[in-house]
């Protein structure tokens, strides 16, 4: 009879010498994933001095199956292989992307370490995105945390912070519209992104049941991306937070056992609380997007795969939607994502934000996005980044860049610039020196302003009011808002004598600095009043480019005086805005000059510019100015935008006022834009050229037969 031995129980040494030993093998693994880097490193450079594109993807699939049936040999998983070595090439991937980056942006921060803000504080997602994102720069990046997305972001805009994270869609919640509001609101651009797996835990600070629980705090996203696990919980009251991680906070600081918090494994370490519950998301596969912002956009490498966002409006009419989305399926754009909110101050009226694997490099991109100007009446480009999602994502093909070497810093083949939409020509060289001239159309130094751009005319919205297209819209008021009685007197006597829009100065740019300068933004607040009280939209002159923003807000036209015409900054500025424009024509400047300067505003996006005609400065003294009444039809000759006549700043007499108007309305104007004051003999300014509500009205009734 044979004897059966039984193995030998492991003892606590064995088991400490077979660790040691996984040890050692992980260390290795290690030490080998770093060699790899290494090396993808010196690839790179191969690949960089020939012109090779950064990926090859017919190696990489015959790679990945020849280490999976190796793997199958060794008897390992099949599947375990694959997504292992998918990780590895795609980390390899990403350092290449990123070591391209950094080469062709390396004089952005210097050599010294720079902030990179985030909303929270630490342990938050947020924190955890930036600490991915910059994980190559950890030595240099230095992360602080802001109490909201919107503190972050100004944080970035005043330069306190080179980069900020922030949060911009998730799985399971959806789009993060605070963001998106952040990145319409500000010149910021998008430079980066980070996908972060999300796993939310229930933390507390005490190992207490679930049923003691009565109180959950987190960010409302959070609270949404669990709303199964609350619901089950009837007993639990949620509490909207900051941040994850501050409510985590708030937890330890209370001490209060039935109280806890939804947030990261990493935040209840860092705050030295239990985890009552993991992985309580609705979803298991819950993941969020952030994006990496900065002042300015990065210069790309035209073999690196790219998303690129971006924010339209379409106009108010029949199949305007689905004209926008054959424009980037006619230039082979895959489109990501698409979605809509409404407009600020235009109700039912929406705004499209949308994603498409593309680089604002590439020529065709370019193409398409100017052709949309033809089609929407705003758009504005986030910006393009390094993709880190979508399989998809875009990078030029072989044929692109064979024989062409490597593009420049910024450049790519026939790239001009690298981001946002065509500049007007003579523009020169921005940010980091690359090449930001557009070639000039055979229209002049003006390219979206011409006809040729867009035959049919431009019609902008402002309110229930179409400016353009054959209508002629009447803006009047006085030249100083001076009072509250004041400004309501004249919103009143506009509405009763069929007039559009409430106009009146609340900065006011004099030429003696003795003159009366406005009230600033108590008559903004005051004109706003009075309009909203007459049913009227106001239109008041913006100075400078830090009041844009808030001007924006309460204006529905954005008036850029006759002064500041040439003044690019800031038509620079307002061309960021989702607002329409009323840009006047210089003292002393010509039709073109005119176009050239509405070209500024077009290029960054906003395509609601609306012209004025108010005279310019000739030899004669009769008048204040010769107002050029030739003007209207030569710009309709020229472009497609809507043009008004000012004849009160044309002329400066209130008796040459009215035949001034109708010649405006008989010439074809779009619109008149008249001074008119309750009582001209007691205005603080302009009070010669400001006419009575009772001439307004004889004015208007005259115009109305001239115009049937």
């Amino acid at each position: 009879m044979g004897l059966t031995m039984e193995p030998t129980p492991l003892s606590s040494a064995d088991l400490a010498a077979f660790r040691e030993r996984l040890d050692r093998i992980d260390r290795t693994i290690l030490d080998a994933l770093a060699e790899r880097r290494a090396l993808v490193g010196e690839i790179l450079e191969v690949k960089d001095r020939e012109g090779l594109l950064l990926r090859d993807l017919a190696r990489e699939g015959a790679m990945r199956r020849a280490l999976v049936e190796e793997g199958k040999a060794r008897g390992l998983d099949a599947h375990f292989v694959s997504r292992l070595f998918g990780e590895v090439i795609a980390d390899s991937v990403r350092l290449q992307a990123d070591l391209l980056v950094r080469r062709q942006n390396a004089s952005r921060q210097g050599a010294g370490p720079f902030v990179v803000a985030y909303a929270g504080t630490a342990g938050s997602y947020a924190e955890l995105a930036a600490r991915r994102h910059f994980a190559g720069e950890a030595e240099r990046a230095v992360l602080r945390g802001y109490r909201t997305f919107r503190e972050a972001a100004t944080a970035v805009e005043r330069r306190e912070a080179a980069y900020g994270v922030l949060p911009i869609e998730n799985t399971t919640a959806g789009s993060i519209n605070d963001t998106y509001d952040v990145l319409t609101e500000t010149g910021l651009s998008i430079v980066g992104e980070v996908v972060l797996h999300v796993d939310h835990c229930l933390v507390g600070v005490a190992e207490v049941p679930l049923a003691r629980v009565a109180r959950v705090l987190s960010h409302p996203h959070a609270l949404a991306q669990c709303s199964g696990f609350l619901e089950a919980m009837p007993h639990v009251t949620p509490e909207p937070f900051h941040n994850t991680a501050l409510a985590a906070r708030k937890v330890k600081d209370d001490g209060d056992p039935t109280q806890a918090a939804i947030a990261s494994r990493e935040a209840a370490e860092q705050y030295g609380l239990h985890i009552l519950k993991e992985g309580i998301a609705d979803r298991p596969f819950n993941f969020t997007r952030f994006v990496v912002v900065a002042g300015a956009p990065i210069q790309l490498d035209a073999r690196i795969a790219c998303r690129t966002s971006l924010v339209f409006a379409t106009k108010h009419e029949e199949g305007a939607l689905a004209r926008t989305l054959a424009v980037l399926a006619k230039h082979h754009l895959n489109l990501t994502k698409l979605e809509s909110r409404p407009r600020p101050n235009v109700p039912w009226e929406y705004n499209f934000y949308a994603d498409f694997e593309g680089n604002v490099a590439d020529p065709g991109v370019r193409a398409a996005l100017e052709e949309l100007t033809t089609i929407v009446s705003y758009l504005k480009v986030f910006g393009s980044y390094p993709a880190a999602t979508g399989v998809g994502a875009r990078a030029p093909e072989a044929p692109e860049l064979a024989g062409a070497g490597v593009a420049e810093p910024g450049s790519a083949p026939g790239n001009g610039r690298s981001q946002g939409l065509p500049l007007p020509p003579g523009e020169g060289r921005g940010e980091g020196g690359h090449d930001r001239r557009v070639t000039p159309s055979l229209e002049g130094p003006y390219r979206l302003a011409s006809l040729a751009h867009r035959p049919e005319p431009t019609r902008v919205r402002v309110g229930d009011l179409l400016v353009g297209g054959g209508g002629l819209v009447i803006m009047a008021g006085p030249c100083s808002v001076e009072s509250r009685e004041q400004i309501f007197a004249a919103a009143r006597a506009v509405r009763d004598a069929g007039g559009h829009i409430l106009r009146g100065g609340c900065f006011k740019p004099r030429t003696s600095p003795y003159s009366f300068q406005g009230l600033g933004y108590e008559g903004l607040e005051l004109l706003a009043e009075a309009g909203r009280a007459f049913g009227l939209p106001i239109v008041t002159e913006v100075l400078a480019e830090v009041d844009v923003g808030r001007v924006g807000r309460e204006a529905d036209i954005l008036q850029i005086g006759a002064r500041n015409m040439q003044n690019f900054a800031l038509l620079r500025e307002v061309g960021k805005v989702d607002r329409p424009i009323l840009l006047k024509r210089g003292m002393m400047s010509s039709i073109e000059e005119l176009l050239a300067a509405a070209e500024y505003i077009l290029s960054q996006g906003n395509q609601q510019v609306i012209l004025c005609e108010r005279g310019i400065r000739t030899f004669e003294t009769a008048t204040r100015n010769t107002l050029d009444i030739s003007a209207v039809p030569a710009l309709r000759e020229r472009t497609h935008l809507p043009v008004i006549v000012d004849p009160s700043h044309g002329c400066g007499r209130a008796s040459l006022v009215p035949p001034l108007a109708r010649a405006a309305a008989a010439v074809g104007a779009d619109g008149i834009m008249i001074e008119m004051h309750p009582r001209p003999e007691e205005a603080l300014s302009d009070a010669d050229q400001a006419i009575t509500p009772t001439v307004l009205a004889d004015v208007l009734r005259s115009i109305a037969s001239i115009r049937r």
